[in-house]
């Protein structure tokens, strides 16, 4: 294995981990976002009203998408297992 199929391995476990973690973090951003204007317009100040719908968004995501998410990771673990004999040669 060369310095550029190692780089090559690296930016596509990066893009992997982006690709999975974006729609459990976006959610988390949006739900907090809505969250905060809404204790800003009301001027509720309480710390633990954000955790319940953040909690709540992000199980419902990983219920919706989870699915996806492991064949995504299965299908990306398949074609690590595929590359192995062309990296010992």
């Amino acid at each position: 294995m060369n310095s550029a199929q190692a780089a090559a391995l690296m930016s596509g476990a990066v893009l992997e981990i982006v690709t999975l973690a974006a729609p459990i973090l976006l959610t988390a951003l949006a739900v907090g976002l809505v969250v905060s204007i809404l204790q800003a317009t009301t001027s509720i100040q309480e710390q633990t009203l954000t955790f319940v719908p953040k909690i709540a968004s992000i199980m419902l995501v990983l219920a919706l998408l989870g699915g996806w998410m492991f064949t995504h990771l299965a299908e990306y673990t398949k074609r690590l297992f595929d590359l192995i004999p062309t990296l010992a040669g």
